[in-house]
């Protein structure tokens, strides 16, 4: 069994996350986090029995800010919270999502700035180690004052309230699956509810996962781009260092040297070298691919900054400082995640467009220099990839309105006291869908290249390329008559999943 991840006081690095949010790896907190949580709850409890009201410990919440609450009624009054917050609406979000943002509550709670008691954080703890996934609807989080509705539906599986999935699978009562794993529901204390609700971590836990998945796919997209250049008979000169040097970007030159070591030694690209090759240069979609995927590996970078700050953050309001104040304060607003995540919904958008185009290229026989229209095997009769070419263009279609940024929207709520918000959430949900086409549209470029690599014979392609190719041959047969295309796509989709087509530096993830 994996050893469970300690949670302390300092950040959390981007691979616990998918460890933990992805692979079900357990948790545990660390002496320090424990230490740290003791501390600012005694500032708490000491403010619980002031005269002097503080919001969060001792009256309600938002626009109700103002109205006090008897030591009597204060147990209800996070409870009521709790229950009054979980209105989220529609289908349930991915079990990864929700462990994810289970995940990254709990480190901040960890880091002793929220007042939470370290039982409550406790009990947290046990229900992500359990595998207990509490069912967290899609819609209800305007990404401000946290995600409210999705992080209380977490809190009230605490409360021993709510539908969980359990780890094996089964939907139920929270209250049954946290008996069946020996864990008891915690009655909140004050200031314990908004410290279970007040940030930003499902829009952060889905831009972790989503910029984990990027990675893998702009490595696949270069690795792509190197079989069409094949395919199309284009030159690999185009990516040379000493031209990208002439213009600095980063994203760029590792993209354009990843694309030239793929097609290092290709028999295909040797055969037109010589000046009887007339052409004078490829087309956009094939030279001006290094500026595309690098532009989104510059887009991903920034990103990935963005997160890490967000990882070392404590997101709650009010706060307990280290010198024992307890400070309202806007950290809470997700604009700074909110901004990225649509930034690479836009680069995504454009990686796959850039595939789409490569892809058409090599199914037209006025372009592709010799192959077989639409790659078929009989013309005529059949119809190759043709239709393939289409599901791409619809997804590619799809992936520019899922473009559109969320973090523009404003909607205000709660009589005006916030009265502006992120919409971070919905940014982190559109992403999470324009990832997934992006797998689609490489896995159909791929398909097709190693079709048309085939179809070159008896030229060879390149050692790395035929690597490529070799690997799509162990879930979908070579060129041939007209066969059902879906389950094929599928198969290509599940090996972009699986990272077993993911470059890190010219070579196939097992080489």
């Amino acid at each position: 069994m994996t050893s469970p991840l300690q949670i302390g006081t300092q950040p959390l690095t981007q691979a616990d996350v998918v460890a933990v949010a992805r692979a079900g790896r357990p948790v545990t907190l660390g002496p320090d986090a424990l230490a740290a949580m003791a501390a600012s709850r005694a500032v708490i409890d000491t403010l619980a029995g002031d005269a002097q009201p503080h919001y969060g410990v001792s009256t309600g919440f938002g626009a109700l800010a103002t109205t006090s609450i008897p030591p009597s009624r204060r147990t209800a009054l996070q409870r009521s919270l709790i229950r009054s917050h979980a209105a989220g609406s529609g289908e349930p979000v991915e079990r990864e999502v929700v462990r994810g943002l289970m995940l990254l509550r709990l480190a901040t709670l960890a880091r002793g700035r929220t007042g939470i008691r370290p039982a409550t954080a406790g009990l947290l703890a046990g229900v992500l180690s359990a595998g207990i996934t509490p069912v967290v609807p899609e819609y209800g989080s305007l990404g401000c004052s946290g995600d409210l509705a999705p992080l209380s539906a977490v809190a009230l599986c605490l409360l021993g309230e709510g539908e969980v999935v359990a780890a094996d699978g089964t939907h139920g009562p929270a209250a049954d699956a946290l008996a069946a794993a020996g864990l008891t529901p915690v009655t909140l204390a004050e200031k314990e509810g908004l410290a279970l609700i007040n940030g930003t971590d499902g829009m952060l836990g889905m831009l972790v996962l989503a910029l984990h998945d990027i990675a893998g796919l702009l490595n696949a997209a270069d690795l792509a781009a190197a079989m069409s250049v094949e395919a199309l008979l284009g030159t690999d000169r185009v990516f040379a260092a000493d031209l990208q040097r002439l213009r600095p970007q980063v994203g760029q030159a590792l993209s354009a040297a990843r694309i030239a070591a793929a097609l290092a030694g290709s028999p295909i690209v040797a055969s037109h070298a010589g000046p009887e090759d007339t052409r004078v240069q490829d087309a956009y979609s094939l030279r001006c691919s290094p500026a595309v995927h690098g532009t989104a590996r510059d887009t991903t970078e920034y990103a990935a900054l963005i997160a890490d700050r967000e990882l070392a953050s404590s997101i709650d309001n009010p706060v307990v400082l280290p010198d024992g104040r307890v400070e309202s304060n806007g950290n809470f607003h997700g604009a700074p995640v909110a901004a990225v995540l649509d930034f690479l919904a836009i680069s995504v958008a454009d990686v796959a467009s850039i595939s789409e185009r490569r892809t058409d290229r090599m199914l037209d026989r006025t372009r592709s220099h010799g192959l077989p229209p639409f790659l078929a095997h009989e013309v005529g009769v059949d119809s190759g990839l043709m239709i393939a070419q289409y599901t791409q263009a619809g997804i590619v279609s799809e992936l520019k309105r899922l473009a559109v940024p969320a973090s523009v929207d404003s909607i205000p709520s709660s009589a005006m006291q916030e009265d502006h918000v992120s919409m971070g959430w919905h940014a982190a949900r559109k992403l999470r869908r324009a990832v997934d086409g992006l797998r689609r549209v490489i896995a159909i470029e791929l398909l097709a290249a190693a079709r048309a690599l085939d179809l070159r014979a008896p030229l060879s392609p390149g050692p790395v390329t035929r690597e490529v190719r070799d690997i799509i041959r162990t879930v979908v047969p070579g060129p041939g008559p007209d066969r059902h295309l879906a389950p094929e796509i599928e198969a290509v989709v599940a090996l972009l999943s699986s990272g077993s087509i993911d470059l890190s530096s010219g070579t196939t993830a097992g080489s």
